[in-house]
């Protein structure tokens, strides 16, 4: 029978030298793989491709469907983009599974009963990289939240939660003030949830919910968040609990999924044989468990643990009277496939099942719900250098005077200017007109225009413009602080 394929990419920096040592423990476990290489990072930036990879290794990728990398380093300015986030989000790699675990007495951690799984969303939030510069003054960053995307991530966290025998799941939001993105994430929450009643659940603000974690770590069992919340939190969990170079990552997707090492290229220490392969090891870990091969899994984990146990550390864990030998990559992994078939006498074994990926079921027709949705206005926003509302809203006024519009409100930085403003409140050059139907009317795509032309006509600059719509009757969009 052929061995599964998977691609191999050995990253920069520390990547090389820490995909070595998880190699040969794989091949020295027996692993079931075979490895088709690819290059990625650095040399093919420094070819000119913007993302990082050559086309024909996004063929070899979506061929294989499991890929195992290695840190790499992205350049900082001139366009480039981040290789991880363009491959999970052309993949569809939904799912971020960040576990970070304890490893007391024998990696310093204030927390010794800490055991968190972190499942971030991977796809959408601030990540989706649509910036733009609106004014001298503003910078503007899309945040986006999808049904879909909500419904996928949250859905993954109770599975996993179910398959792993774990007892909570908690949802970390920013929805007191992110009332429609955060409150969907929320939301969807609430509905997933109570299809599982034997899962416990629970809310937190995501601010207070961080202070919660990072003191006291063992309250929590899985967490699910939004991308950007999850990035964080992921690293914090990690560090705390003893580094994050212990940390592994899955990034799941329905048909192609990536395991790495959370931590970065870390370029000096390149080249010195101190690295610690444990994050992308780890991170391997999952992999086999995820393909089918647990009990793979499990004695590479547990000999890991062992080696852990004995005090065979690298730099960045090793203490003086809890360690017993300071190693560097290539003697610790030796350490690890030397006891492979043993088992830590202290810490918690591992035990995996052969069993397959989980499958998530979610709603994929958007139109499953008939929406009934009207547009009732839009927000334009404009340029303007002169800092006086009520000086805006008489020029908008007059410019407008013969539409079947009016204007409702003026924001700046989100906080009500006009009417009705306050002096004290700080105003930038980039401002939101919200321009309405009269009287409640509904609004047709020729009224915007029409809007657009009156204030060209004026001399108003727009920059931008957000229809705002109800559907079925609601509001979709936010209102303004102070109103």
């Amino acid at each position: 029978m052929t061995k599964p394929r998977i691609t191999v990419a050995y990253g920069d920096g520390i990547g090389p030298e820490i995909m070595a040592a998880t190699l040969n423990i794989l091949e020295a476990a027996n692993a079931d793989l075979t490895f088709d290489t690819i290059e990625i990072g650095e040399k093919a930036y420094n070819k000119g491709l913007m993302a990082g990879i050559e086309e024909k290794s996004w063929e070899i990728l979506r061929k294989n469907k499991i890929f195992l990398k290695a840190p790499i380093s992205t350049p900082q300015g001139g366009g480039f983009k981040s290789l991880n986030v363009t491959v999970r989000k052309s993949l569809g790699l939904y799912a971020n599974v960040r576990p970070c675990r304890a490893y007391s007495p024998f990696v310093r951690t204030k927390h010794p009963k800490m055991d968190v799984v972190i499942i971030r969303e991977n796809e959408e939030d601030l990540y989706g990289g649509i910036e733009h510069r609106q004014t001298p003054e503003v910078y503007q960053c899309l945040k986006l939240i999808t049904r879909p995307g909500c419904e996928k991530i949250i859905r993954y966290a109770f599975e996993f939660a179910k398959r792993n025998n774990r007892k909570k799941v908690t949802c970390f939001t920013k929805d007191n003030i992110m009332k429609m993105t955060d409150g969907l994430f929320h939301k969807i929450f609430n509905e997933i949830s109570a299809q599982y009643p034997s899962i416990e659940n629970e809310h937190w603000i995501v601010d207070i919910g961080s202070a919660k974690m990072a003191d006291s770590p063992e309250a929590f069992d899985v967490i699910v968040m939004p991308n950007l919340y999850g990035d964080i939190l992921s690293d914090v969990a990690a560090q705390i609990a003893g580094s994050v170079g212990l940390a592994g990552s899955a990034n799941i997707g329905e048909s192609c999924s990536m395991f790495e090492a959370i931590h970065g290229s870390a370029p000096r220490r390149a080249g010195q044989d101190m690295a610690n392969p444990s994050g992308l090891l780890l991170g391997a870990v999952q992999m086999l468990v995820h393909m089918g091969q647990g009990k793979t899994a499990e004695r590479i984990h547990n000999a890991w643990l062992k080696a852990i146990e004995d005090g065979v550390h690298t730099y960045d864990i090793y203490q003086e009277g809890i360690s017993k030998t300071k190693v560097g990559t290539k003697a610790f992994a030796k350490a690890v496939w030397e006891r492979l078939g043993e088992m830590p006498k202290t810490l918690p074994a591992a035990h995996y099942s052969d069993a397959a990926p989980l499958e998530i079921h979610y709603s994929k027709d958007p139109h499953a719900k008939p929406v009934k949705k009207e547009l009732v206005g839009v927000d334009v926003f404009v340029q303007e250098d002169n800092r006086s509302p009520d000086a805006l809203a008489e020029r908008l006024i007059v410019a407008m005077r013969s539409l079947p519009v009016e204007l409702q409100m003026i924001t700046n930085r989100g906080v009500k200017v006009w009417p009705h403003g306050m002096s004290e409140t700080f105003c930038t050059d980039h401002w939101r007109c919200r321009v309405v139907g009269k009287q409640g009317q509904t609004v047709t795509p020729t009224n915007v225009w029409s809007i657009f032309k009156a204030l060209d006509d004026a001399k108003i600059e727009v920059i931008k413009s957000e229809n705002l719509y109800h559907f079925n009757g609601e509001k979709g969009y936010s209102l303004g602080q102070g109103q």
